[in-house]
Parts: structure tokens; C-alpha cells; sequence
């Protein structure tokens, strides 16, 4: 997992921030402002990435109350979000399962369904007689190169929600045509109303 691109992408952005950027907090803004707007879109993304917390954790008694399962939810909601936006492919990336990055830290279940998932349950079934660290690494042999993705790290999508085109012979949506009349204030009266 060292090697792993996603890993060593963001030192190796930090890394090249820190040679651009001055040593000195006294010449930082000037420099700021000297960059493109689309280097400084770059660097506010490369800041902002190191606020993203993606990881799950149990809410439980153990740990000492730090996080809630509301506060695990929000964050992996969050960080689907911006994975949907981002495209995000771990595959497309280069993650596989392996002994040492999944397989041999679930269960032989979870390992089983894997495997079933990937390569259907008939192969699954071959492989229920073994110990678990043959199964695991029966498992990353079946898993490479077939695009299974470990749940966690897959990007929900969102299916889009049809709407009916018309219910009772009236549109069911309504237009975002022009209001039909008009109280003469035109735009001025939002503003009012805003005040």
C-alpha cells in the first residue's frame, strides 16, 4: 500500500507545494496572489484534501467516545460526494485486494463473498474447506485482475429519480416559464422582500 498512487500522490503534491511556495510567511501572500487562478485552484484543492476523513470507525464503548455514528456517517456521505464529483475509480487506479491490503484482515466469509461476487459462488464453494490464510490467498490469486472492489472503498452513484411526465393530462412538473403576471416591481420586489 506504500507504493499505491492515491498514497504517494498527495506527499509528492505537498512536496512539490513546498518547493514553489517561500520559506518566509512574510512574502506568502505575495507569492499567493502572483499564481494563476488555476494554480491557486490547485493548491486551495491540494489544502483542502487533507481535511478529507473517509475512514470508517466504530462508534462503540471502545473508543473512549471520540467519534458518534452520526459523526461516521456524515463524513463517509461527505466523502462519497466528493468522490462522485471527482470520478473516483479505485480501480482505475490501480487497488486490488491482497493478503495484505483486505484479505487478510476480513473474515473468511467476507473473503468467500468476495471471491463469489467475483468469480460466482461455484468457485466460492471450492475454496470453503480451507484454512483462512489459504483461503486469503486463494483469494487475492481468483480476485486479481477482475475489478472486484472492496465495498468500503467503492463510490456509491445515485440513481436519477424519473419524473412523471404528466399526471391527469396536467404537466407534473411545472415550468420554470416567466410568472404570468407581473405586480410592475419586477426583480425589485425580491429585493425587498430580502430585506
Amino acid at each position: 500500500m506504500d507504493q499505491f498512487f492515491p498514497i504517494t500522490s498527495p506527499h509528492q503534491r505537498h512536496e512539490s507545494w513546498a518547493e514553489r511556495l517561500p520559506d518566509q510567511p512574510q512574502d506568502l501572500w505575495e507569492a499567493l496572489i502572483a499564481l494563476s487562478a488555476e494554480d491557486q485552484a490547485a493548491l486551495f484543492a491540494h489544502c483542502a484534501s487533507f481535511g478529507i476523513n473517509a475512514v470508517w470507525e466504530p462508534a462503540n464503548r471502545y473508543n473512549e467516545g471520540r467519534v458518534s455514528a452520526r459523526t461516521v456517517s456524515g463524513r463517509i456521505e461527505h466523502a462519497q460526494v466528493l468522490g462522485r464529483a471527482a470520478e473516483l475509480d479505485m480501480v482505475a487506479a490501480g487497488w486490488t485486494a491482497t493478503v495484505d491490503n483486505y484479505l487478510g484482515r476480513v473474515t473468511k466469509v467476507r473473503i468467500l463473498s468476495a471471491v463469489g461476487e467475483a468469480k460466482g459462488a461455484g468457485v466460492a464453494a471450492r475454496l470453503t474447506g480451507l484454512k483462512k490464510p489459504d483461503i486469503a490467498k486463494e483469494g487475492e490469486r481468483l480476485l486479481a485482475g477482475s475489478g472486484w472492489l472492496a465495498e468500503p472503498l467503492r463510490t456509491p452513484t445515485i440513481e436519477p429519480v424519473e419524473e412523471p411526465a404528466a399526471i391527469d393530462g396536467e404537466p407534473a412538473v411545472e415550468s420554470e416559464a416567466a410568472p404570468e403576471h407581473d405586480n410592475g416591481q419586477g426583480e425589485e420586489s425580491f429585493a425587498i422582500a430580502a430585506e
